[in-house]
């Protein structure tokens, strides 16, 4: 029968009296390192003794030395602060320092269209940190997949999380060139109704949309697209192929349109898109990893899309 081995309960500070014992050679010698009675240290030694049902210390009228078992103990016990700081340290400095390895999720559209420029971006600023990107449309559980950040888009707010607003985001419509020289360019929102759309993550049949000019006036309108998409990654794809007009956020269409493979129809009409915010665990106070890494995407999109900064 194998003997059940037992957990040390003892009180750390009193496992650092007693080391300051044996380093020292005297327990006043170690109640002055702590800044302790020699009777406090005296009672420290005894309760772990007397924890560990073993005598640590063996007592001389000038000074005590660690019995057979003792000098085990301490050597272990030493070990073991040592260990004990240095993670506490590292704990310590993560608050401080930016480094170590940072996991990010976002949704498959804004990970493949936004984040890799990004994502470059931050590993010139700061080499010493590595990513873990993890695109997905399901929303991850932070802490069970121990993800430090996660970059959400929409209305919906999580609760049971901090979440810092970074951009508020609009859908527009998008067309390739060659589309529209195929085809002429819409002059009004009814005329949508006779071309190719392309939409995503929509219902069967007809999909209302509400569009505004930013100057208070609105135009609600039931199309239905010639293609269906799941997410607007594909969506930019098939626009960029010609496939019709896509209806994409702005943050998923600006790199095409910057390069001219995309042109905006109907501007300046488009769709409330959500916000764009970084989600993390609520608590105490981020990581300097963390906290680095969600300023940079701010000031990357700020600088990439022209907006003021928001409060989050």
């Amino acid at each position: 029968m194998v003997a059940k081995s037992e957990t040390f309960l003892g009180n750390l500070d009193d496992l650092r009296a007693f080391c300051a014992v044996v380093d020292l050679g005297t327990i006043t010698a170690a109640a002055a390192s702590r800044g302790e009675t020699k009777g406090s240290v005296s009672r420290r030694i005894s309760r772990l003794e007397e924890g560990l049902g073993a005598t640590l210390l063996a007592r001389h009228p000038r000074a005590v030395t660690p019995t057979e078992e003792g000098m085990t103990f301490y050597a272990k016990a030493q070990e073991s602060l040592t260990l004990l700081d240095e993670a506490a340290e590292a704990v310590r400095d993560a608050r401080t320092v930016p480094t170590g390895h940072l996991r990010v999720t976002t949704s498959i559209d804004f990970g493949i269209e936004v984040m890799p420029e990004i994502v470059a971006s931050f590993r010139t600023a700061y080499p010493q940190i590595t990513v873990d990107l993890l695109n997905t449309d399901s929303r991850l559980d932070l802490a069970a997949n121990r993800i430090d950040l996660a970059l959400r888009l929409g209305d919906a707010e999580e609760t049971g999380y901090r979440a810092a607003l970074i951009l508020n985001l609009w859908i527009g419509l998008y067309a390739a060139p060659g589309y529209l020289a195929r085809h002429q360019s819409p002059a009004s929102i009814a005329s949508l109704a006779d071309l190719d759309l392309i939409f995503s993550r929509e219902r069967p049949g007809a999909a209302g949309i509400l569009l505004s000019d930013g100057r208070g006036r609105t135009e609600q309108i039931a199309l239905r697209p010639a293609v269906r998409a799941t997410d607007f990654a594909t969506v930019l794809r098939l626009s960029l192929a010609g496939a019709g007009i896509g209806y994409l956020p702005n943050v998923v269409a600006a790199r095409a349109v910057e390069a001219g493979t995309l042109v905006r129809v109907l501007a300046p009409w488009a769709t409330a898109g959500g916000a764009l915010r970084a989600v993390s665990l609520a608590g105490r106070e981020l990581p300097a990893r963390v906290r680095v890494f969600h300023d940079h995407v701010r000031a990357e999109m700020m600088k990439r899309f022209a907006v003021e900064p928001v409060q989050g």
